[in-house]
């Protein structure tokens, strides 16, 4: 299937060149993608993890995922074209070229993965290999980290930590910046 026999994005990318720091889910669950909106399920922790870590000033609600490029955040999907559970996607859900090309394009200073699953799918590393925060490789010129999930599947799982060591290297960005 060529780019442009491709289905649309369900919630469209947040990305200009200049940020520090581009956030990439796995997928849009159900909820996300009705509403059009990144992590729109009301039990998931991402948008007060990213204010708990100082990422942004406030909390915000799921439909303002576009005001985070005013505090250099950009946001994307591994699958942008389908939705639902990690371990329901099917093969072809997942665009990991077609990320690369926007890490190339956009050149974040630094992207982190939003669940172990997609960062295996874009580094190629199985999930048990990949632990939590700053990783020794590069994607496309951008430091790479791999960061708990904040959905409601995996909040037995969770752990802040490594949300706060990738908030206090934003910061450190920014202030040097």
């Amino acid at each position: 299937m060529s780019g442009l026999d491709r289905a649309p994005y369900l919630v469209p990318d947040v990305l200009q060149p200049g940020l520090t720091l581009v956030l990439i889910g796995t997928a849009p669950s159900k909820i996300s993608a009705r509403a059009r909106a990144y992590y729109a399920n009301p039990q998931n922790k991402f948008w007060s993890v990213l204010h708990s870590v100082g990422l942004t000033p406030r909390q915000l609600s799921p439909h303002e995922y576009a005001l985070l490029p005013s505090w250099g955040i950009g946001l994307t999907d591994v699958a942008k074209r389908h939705s639902g559970v990690d371990a329901a996607l099917p093969a072809e859900a997942w665009a990991p070229e077609e990320l690369r090309l926007k890490i190339r394009t956009h050149a974040p200073q630094l992207v982190a993965f939003t669940s172990k699953r997609g960062a295996s799918e874009v580094l190629g590393k199985a999930t048990g290999r990949l632990p939590y925060g700053v990783q020794p490789d590069l994607l496309e010129g951008a430091e790479v980290w791999v960061l708990p999930s904040t959905s409601p599947l995996g909040h037995t799982h969770f752990v802040l930590e490594p949300w706060q060591a990738l908030g206090e290297r934003v910061g450190a960005l920014r202030s040097s910046g």
